[in-house]
């Protein structure tokens, strides 16, 4: 029976879906180790006056590329799979993506010239912002290789571009450049990426000559905007979120907050990239457990439930462990005090992944407009308590605490929608709160007595061994059940 089942999970290695999610993984992996060292050594190189000017240009370069794409991806995706012309509706697709990048590189633009006055940042964006017509190009491409099943070239391309990223920051260690010089080798990286995109990123022949001859019909773009207002919403919101930040620090706060701010952000980004990439797994798995069986799909997600809070607990207790030691080392001593605001974001990592998972479970239920409204709910209110707070004192720490609050209500409110439909217990949501305050105060009571580094190891431990022995209690009251039940 085993040896049957290392079969089958081994048969199952070579369905595109599996292999493309291998790859997926593998290589958001990759990239983000390559892109993180390279954002460690731009730290660490440049003073922090214009390695913030350089997050300033990206942040709004990254704003405006979560609405230059329209979310039309899916809709493309349909469609491709219905049209009879490939040919033609990729051709146009293209060159409607290539029109909308170079309207939404004007409102990059635009918007620098409105929020900041320094020339420096101004000037970064009008380079940064480049990459947003080339990321409307290529964005088509991914499509193309999604909807067959091809990703593996989409993944390669990506990886190697992070690679050679990290390489020109090794080469600006040695042979000092200016910022506005790095962005201009970076846009060429980005500009020879496309080519490689546009000449082996897909199995589809592209023609420069169909592309410019494909006619757009406005009036049917449209309607499939207004068709699919909600996706651009969802898709835009969660980078407005946390970019709402830098923008707000920067016309409150000083130029050394932006880069305090970003250092912790990154941070918070790269422990947030398990959750997210597990759950893109975990979704088709509960969207046909939902259909099949809805009581053993819930008792799937109360299991990774339950492993996202300890995720969640596990990456705050680390970061309030060791942030003192390991950000001074990686990003330089001048960074000694983004820590206390790293410790403060991390916060947000207790509700964070168990909220995707919620996330997940509503869109499996077909409920995406309701998880839409939520997001906006949250955006919302982040504005608010961060306006209010900075009013009344000028620090991170407001920007810090009104993403946590946002999140929490974020929690309670999918909390109350999955209670109304009977998918989760109110005392199963209570519960959840109450036990991981008292890990925490449990947590930092042992941090007190023993320091921060022999405190996270000391509880960790401590925690494990309570764990495995209520989970070994727990499997031979089960047993003895079954026998009983048996006889």
């Amino acid at each position: 029976m085993r040896l049957f089942r290392i079969k089958s999970i081994i048969a199952s290695f070579k369905t595109g879906f599996v292999i493309n999610s291998f790859w997926g993984v593998f290589s958001n992996i990759l990239q983000n180790i390559f892109f993180s060292l390279f954002f460690v050594i731009i730290a660490r190189k440049y003073n922090a006056s214009d390695f913030s000017s350089y997050i300033l240009a990206n942040t709004i370069y990254g704003l405006v590329l979560a609405f230059s794409s329209l979310g039309l991806g899916q809709w493309f995706i349909r469609k491709l799979l219905e049209e009879v012309d490939k040919e033609v509706l990729i051709h146009q697709f293209f060159k409607l993506q290539f029109i909308i990048g170079i309207f939404f590189y004007f409102i990059n633009i635009l918007l620098a010239f409105l929020l900041y006055n320094d020339h420096l940042i101004r000037q970064l964006t009008m380079l940064i912002g480049i990459n947003i017509i080339f990321d409307n190009i290529i964005y088509v491409i991914k499509y193309i290789n999604i909807a067959q099943l091809d990703q593996k070239k989409t993944f390669i391309i990506q990886t190697i571009e992070s690679f050679i990223k990290l390489m020109i920051g090794f080469v600006v260690i040695y042979i000092p450049v200016s910022i506005v010089t790095l962005t201009f080798f970076i846009i060429t990286l980005r500009f020879m990426t496309l080519n490689v995109y546009l000449n082996a990123g897909t199995s589809f022949s592209l023609s420069p000559k169909n592309i410019l001859k494909a006619k757009i019909d406005f009036k049917i773009f449209r309607e499939i905007v207004f068709n699919n207002w909600s996706f651009i919403v969802i898709g835009s919101i969660s980078v407005l979120f946390w970019k709402m930040g830098n923008i707000l620090i920067s016309n409150y706060l000083t130029m050394l907050d932006v880069a305090h701010y970003e250092i912790s952000f990154k941070l918070f980004s790269i422990a947030e990239i398990l959750p997210v990439i597990v759950s893109s797994s975990i979704f088709p798995i509960l969207l046909k457990k939902i259909q099949h069986d809805k009581v053993d799909a819930m008792k799937f997600y109360n299991k990774i439930f339950f492993i996202y809070a300890l995720y969640g607990l596990l990456a705050y207790t680390f970061i309030f462990s060791f942030s003192d030691q390991m950000i001074p080392w990686l990003f330089g001593a001048k960074y000694i005090v983004t820590a206390n605001y790293c410790k403060e974001m991390f916060l947000t990592m207790l509700v964070f992944p168990t909220a995707i998972l919620q996330a997940n479970l509503l869109i499996a239920l077909h409920q995406e407009k309701i998880d839409m409204w939520l997001n906006i709910i949250i955006l919302i209110l982040n504005i608010i308590f961060s306006f209010i707070g900075l009013y009344y004192m000028q620090s991170i720490t407001v920007i810090n605490l009104s993403i946590l609050i946002s999140f929490i209500v974020f929690h309670l409110l999918q909390d109350f929608i999955l209670i109304k439909r009977d998918l989760i217990t109110l005392k199963s949501s209570i519960l959840f709160y109450i036990l991981i305050l008292l890990c925490l105060l449990f947590y930092f009571l042992i941090v007190k007595i023993f320091y921060p580094i022999p405190g996270f190891i000391l509880f960790w431990m401590i925690f494990s061994i309570i764990f495995f022995y209520y989970l070994i209690k727990f499997k031979s009251n089960t047993n003895i059940t079954t026998i009983a039940i048996k006889h």
